[in-house]
């Protein structure tokens, strides 16, 4: 028994030093001291995490995002400051720790490169903010409303309400398209009329039919004129300025009002047509016979009914 009581454990202490009450006061003592400092430094972390991310909440013009962000971050630094601080309480030299938590650091991120490339995407998303939450944006091909922005994904809502998860690294690298970073959008239509229509009446339609719509802006300055002559049509090209948010709608609604506004005032629309030229031969004709040929085809050479020469009479 009193081997083990000689038997060294912690910090060159035997374990009858241990066991004495002075020791054991210290460490109720330090355990107290640690328990308070975690409790403190929690309450800490939450108040600076709300504190910043307020910010955005009182001025507009701050991306809500990036505070959040920001927020999370200052509220890890203190926690961890405070663990840091509870070791200390305890003795334990935090500079090797650290030391160590770096070299595992390095081999865990060696470990797990596509999950580090997200998360360093999504810092460089946050910072640069390309988008938003609520914008609509077509993200390496993924097309959706923004619903959160995260450090290793994206969450898109299609248009059918499907969620999409698009990893980080997938959107830095590729080409992005927000279609809601401009407050207006340039609608465009092609109209076709038929060539023995009126062009200045039909233009008129366009016109009129196109900016009674209250959507439709009168600044910047419409886009209407002849873009092309097709081969069964005459082709109107129009550009009309809208508020980005109305801007699906309206080019659907404005597609089928001028259909109806073209079809009130009499203008043709048309539709492709194909004229077939029927040929005849002159043997095939004295025989009562018809070859149909397509333009641009001879036909097939027929041949002559046995018994008749060259010249066309019958042999003797």
């Amino acid at each position: 028994m009193q081997n083990l009581l000689d038997t060294a454990i912690w910090n060159g202490r035997t374990l009858g030093d241990l066991l004495t009450l002075e020791f054991l006061i210290s460490i109720f003592g330090n355990l107290v001291a640690a328990i308070l400092i975690l409790i403190a430094g929690f309450i800490l972390a939450s108040w600076i995490k709300n504190r910043i991310q307020g910010l955005a909440e009182k001025h507009a013009r701050l991306d809500q995002t990036l505070f959040d962000f920001l927020g999370n971050v200052a509220r890890y630094v203190v926690i961890g400051f405070a663990f840091l601080f509870v070791l200390n309480t305890f003795g334990v030299q935090t500079t090797s720790l650290i030391a160590v938590i770096g070299a595992a650091g390095l081999a865990i991120g060696l470990a797990l490169q596509g999950t580090l490339s997200n998360v360093a995407a999504g810092i460089m998303i946050i910072f640069f903010r390309p988008f938003k939450l609520g914008d609509f944006v077509d993200l390496n091909g993924k097309l959706g409303t923004v619903k959160s922005i995260n450090l290793n994904f994206t969450e898109l809502a299609s248009i059918g309400n499907v969620q999409i998860i698009v990893p980080n690294a997938e959107i830095w690298g590729n080409t992005m398209q927000n279609y809601s970073a401009y407050p207006l959008r340039r609608a465009e239509w092609t109209f076709g009329v038929g060539y023995g229509a009126n062009l200045a009446e039909a233009e008129r339609v366009i016109r009129e039919t196109i900016m009674a719509d209250e959507r439709s802006l009168a600044e910047p300055e419409p886009f209407l004129q002849v873009n092309e002559l097709n081969a069964s049509s005459v082709d109107f090209l129009c550009r009309v300025w809208v508020p980005s948010a109305d801007f699906f709608q309206y080019q659907a609604d404005m597609k089928r009002k001028v259909k109806e506004a073209l079809d009130a005032n009499g203008v043709p629309i048309p539709f492709p047509t194909r004229t077939l030229h029927i040929a005849r031969d002159e043997d095939d004709d004295e025989e009562g016979g018809t070859d149909m040929a397509a333009p641009g085809f001879e036909s097939a050479p027929q041949p002559r009914p046995a018994g008749r020469d060259a010249a066309g009479d019958v042999a003797g």
